[in-house]
């Protein structure tokens, strides 16, 4: 995302902070207030500054989101080294990348795809990195890179973003029951394996349902990539 900044606030302020001091204190409040209730002002008495010296840094809300979000998908690169198993490695990062992207509900839906911030480019950097290990032919390693990549960040905010959503006026857990009482309802002919899935729709692990898809599609590459017959 290209930035402009503005122009230097008076007395120099904006040289006492950092930007990632700034995104730092962002994603603390991202946490505590939700992305509406983020505010320049609120950002300003957190970091006990001006908030001209925070357009220093950032040059609106969209960004500073948007860095802020990058920032919670950098930790999460740090967690899992490149494996030496090139699908070992693919499962450990796509799981911390969820499991960051979990914890920090409002940033999902703000992982560009595709990559443009630092992180979100690291990410797809390591996974071409790593789906070039496997043995698939040269030509396919940007078309499967970018299919796991979208994977990784479209299926988390598909999947961790409408929580959000929904927690502000319900649980998910009241949610989910409604929506299983709806599927419940409908005619079994026209809808036979939604009325015989409300029990699971219930019930259902959000982790685990990423996993499941994460381990078809890597049990696709495996097959895909290695051409010995199966013994």
């Amino acid at each position: 995302m290209p930035r402009t900044r503005g122009r230097a606030p008076a007395g120099g302020r904006a040289g006492a902070l950092s930007q990632e001091i700034v995104i730092g204190a962002a994603v603390a409040l991202l946490d505590e207030h939700g992305e509406r209730g983020l505010t320049f002002r609120l950002l300003a008495e957190r970091l006990n500054t001006g908030t001209g010296a925070l357009y220093w840094h950032v040059a609106n809300k969209d960004e500073l989101v948007a860095l802020a979000a990058d920032q919670v998908l950098g930790h999460a690169l740090a967690a899992p080294g490149l494996a030496a198993d090139a699908g070992t490695g693919l499962r450990a990062l796509a799981i911390a990348v969820f499991d960051a992207l979990d914890r920090h509900s409002w940033a999902a839906s703000h992982v560009t795809a595709p990559a443009t911030l630092a992180n979100a480019l690291r990410l797809f950097d390591r996974i071409g990195t790593l789906v070039a290990r496997t043995g698939l032919p040269a030509e396919r390693h940007f078309a499967v890179s970018t299919a796991i990549f979208y994977y990784i960040t479209g299926v988390s905010a598909q999947i961790i973003a409408p929580g959000t959503t929904v927690g502000a006026t319900t649980s998910r857990d009241a949610f989910l029951a409604q929506t299983a009482e709806r599927w419940g309802k409908l005619d079994p002919a026209d809808y036979p394996f939604l009325t015989r899935a409300t029990t699971d729709l219930r019930d259902h692990d959000d982790r685990d349902q990423f996993i499941a898809g994460l381990d078809l599609l890597l049990d696709g590459l495996n097959a895909t990539a290695d051409p010995r017959p199966p013994a």
